[in-house]
């Protein structure tokens, strides 16, 4: 299959490959934050963790989007914690940093006031690349970059985005959104 025209930057997804051989990636889809000469920063948007952002950061917990838990962002940094929101677009709160035109990773010791944002995402680590090795992950065709819509960083389910996003894309990067999570059950 003939890799996508698309080239990682900010805002962008990263689709793993069916079958990735990477566990910490298999059927992922990750919100490039950086992406430059230095490395690769990113989020996974479909791994939900088992806590909620009430028992994490109680006074995140009217903004977080549903289902409102952390999230695991990656296997890097997992003791550290990164918020991605959604901010008006005239309006830019203390501690926002924006990445892709609504989209900012929110600096929670800013302190900046949950109600600046419409809606945000907690994570638990994040997904990281140093110089060079993305690319040489993508020269292997481990991943797939594709264009990212704001609703993708606070879907409501999780557990479809891998497939919604490959599906949405049409021809035959669509079809294999349909590929089976458990391809030995097919």
């Amino acid at each position: 299959m003939a890799p996508t025209a698309v080239v990682p930057e900010r805002g962008k997804l990263l689709i793993a490959r069916p079958m990735s051989l990477d566990a910490n990636f298999d059927q992922t889809v990750v919100l490039l934050i950086e992406h430059n000469d230095e490395g690769s920063l990113g989020v996974v948007l479909n791994r939900p963790l088992d806590m909620a952002v009430s028992d994490a950061l109680a006074d995140w917990s009217e903004v977080a989007a549903g289902p409102s838990v952390v999230f695991a962002g990656g296997p890097v940094g997992q003791g550290s914690v990164l918020a991605v929101g959604e901010a008006p677009p005239d309006d830019a709160p203390d501690g926002f940093a924006r990445f892709a035109g609504p989209l900012g990773v929110i600096d929670l010791a800013a302190e900046p006031p949950p109600a600046s944002f419409r809606r945000v995402r907690i994570f638990s680590g994040y997904s990281g690349w140093g110089p060079g090795q993305l690319a040489d992950e993508l020269s292997v065709d481990a991943w797939f970059v594709v264009d990212a819509q704001p609703d993708d960083a606070f879907t409501g389910t999780p557990s479809d985005l891998w497939s919604a996003v490959l599906r949405r894309q049409g021809g035959s990067l669509g079809r294999v959104g349909l590929f089976p999570t458990d391809p030995q059950l097919n």
